[in-house]
């Protein structure tokens, strides 16, 4: 029989870096005291209105900007209808007609078989990105049968992005996420932290035989790492493989993820497909978005969102932080790729490269090979660092100016982890590691252990 071939399509909800709300003026703060940053409206009082948060629009033009979408310049909001104990007015406002942006694409790198150097570049294509409210949080208590709801998160600003169905193993939808939360924190049009709650993945997974239809697809709903997206799409394709190749069928259902036995578990069926009741949002027109062209004259600067005016201060994005580091430094692409994928080793590497001799290639090396190792092994981040880039850079230095060998360089190392304050030069001295330079020391030292080992010298001599 002809082999399965997997289609994986991801849909991400990204929460906007915003001080307020979507709609509504309460401020965003993670972890906050329950139901204290909860307006009128986000407890969708009668009578209360939403206004539009521009924050937040600006935040989801530049994202699909950035992702080369074509940006909609009138974009229409809608409500999408389902009753939650966390959504207090029983619908979402969202956009399902006309989206903020369409038709973009995501460029992603990633390794194939275990060596670095071996890196593919694969696109896939973005259908739209959409702005919409969050809804609040529902925290079960089970020992007192009972469930508590937090509205802080309700109406917090969120980009949803919908990815085609042009990935096929849980390798590139991680590398494919990767890639769009670098991009997001480059923008600062989200944060992105997924521990926090502000990337969330929800994947769709189906497998057919080559030249036949799609099968029926299962979504994985709510994933919060990029390792457990991996994990998570892969599991699912095996499972579905199996099942079929048992004779079985696959439910188009809604599935999770549970991280501590490594499987997806079904959460509820969509056969009855559930109806949203879409509606236009009879409280918000029409959002319109000019550019230089159709700019008016007359208008007030500070009430429309000018696309170009965003297009032109866009920030450079990993991809061309890559190249200019490889051009510039001359290091290996796949090293670009390390730097930038750890927050603050770019920092780190250039503070490094500029405050020493050695060459950047070389300083790489110390970099990847000892500095990265030890903060994995010790659970750091290259901030919390007990090695700051001006003390690598003298190590460096002494390593370049051939004062102590590159083991002697490592032994120092070692002792820097320490924290204890002291510089490589001081520890080089406290631990005798310099090399000697001097032709007449070098003899004498010689002649010395030949004057004490008597006896081994004529057996040598003898032998």
């Amino acid at each position: 029989l002809a082999p399965w071939v997997p289609v994986v399509g991801l849909e991400i909800h990204a929460q906007i870096s915003s001080n307020s709300k979507l709609f509504s003026g309460s401020q965003v703060q993670f972890a906050a005291p329950p139901n204290s940053l909860v307006s009128f409206f986000d407890a969708s009082l009668p009578g209360t209105l939403p206004v539009l948060n521009r924050r937040c629009v600006e935040a989801a033009v530049m994202t699909g900007l950035a992702l080369n979408c074509s940006i909609n310049k009138k974009c229409l909001f809608d409500r999408k209808h389902y009753f939650y104990a966390d959504l207090p007015a029983g619908y979402q406002i969202t956009q399902q007609r006309v989206p903020i942006a369409v038709n973009g694409n995501l460029s992603y790198s990633l390794c194939i078989g275990n060596k670095m150097s071996q890196m593919v570049t694969r696109t896939v294509r973005i259908k739209q990105i959409q702005l919409e409210q969050d809804s609040g949080k529902s925290l079960h208590d089970d020992t007192r049968s009972q469930t508590l709801v937090d509205l802080n998160r309700a109406g917090v600003g969120l980009m949803e992005v919908v990815m085609e169905p042009d990935m096929c193993c849980g390798e590139e939808a991680a590398a494919a996420v990767r890639e769009l939360q670098l991009i997001l924190q480059t923008l600062g049009s989200s944060q992105a932290v997924m521990a926090e709650g502000q990337l969330r993945v929800d994947a769709n997974v189906s497998v057919h035989h080559p030249g036949e239809p799609y099968g029926v697809r299962t979504e994985v709903k709510n994933i919060n790492s990029i390792r457990y997206l991996a994990k998570a799409v892969d599991y699912e394709i095996q499972r579905q493989i199996e099942e079929l190749e048992n004779g079985g069928t696959i439910l188009n259902e809604t599935r999770a993820f549970d991280s501590k036995l490594g499987c997806t578990v079904p959460m509820r069926d969509k056969e009855g497909k559930q109806d949203y009741r879409f509606m236009p949002e009879p409280n918000l027109p029409p959002l319109i978005l000019y550019d230089a062209k159709s700019l008016p004259a007359n208008m007030n600067h500070q009430q429309v969102v000018n696309i170009d005016w965003i297009h032109e201060r866009l920030p450079d994005l990993p991809s061309v932080k890559r190249a200019k580091l490889v051009e510039q430094y001359g290091i290996l692409p796949e090293h670009s790729f390390i730097l930038l994928n750890e927050d603050g080793l770019t920092e780190f590497f250039e503070n490094v490269v500029r405050q020493t001799q050695m060459m950047p290639r070389k300083v790489i090396g110390w970099i990847l090979n000892d500095l990265l190792s030890y903060l994995k092994q010790h659970s750091l981040t290259v901030k919390e660092s007990p090695v700051s880039s001006s003390l690598l850079a003298d190590l460096l230095n002494l390593l370049e100016k051939k004062e102590i060998s590159a083991a002697a360089a490592k032994q120092v190392l070692a002792e820097l982890w320490k924290g204890e304050g002291k510089t490589p030069l001081e520890i080089v001295k406290e631990k005798k590691l310099e090399l000697i330079q001097d032709l007449k020391e070098l003899e004498q030292i010689c002649q010395a252990v030949i004057d004490g080992h008597e006896n081994e010298v004529i057996m040598m001599v003898l032998g």
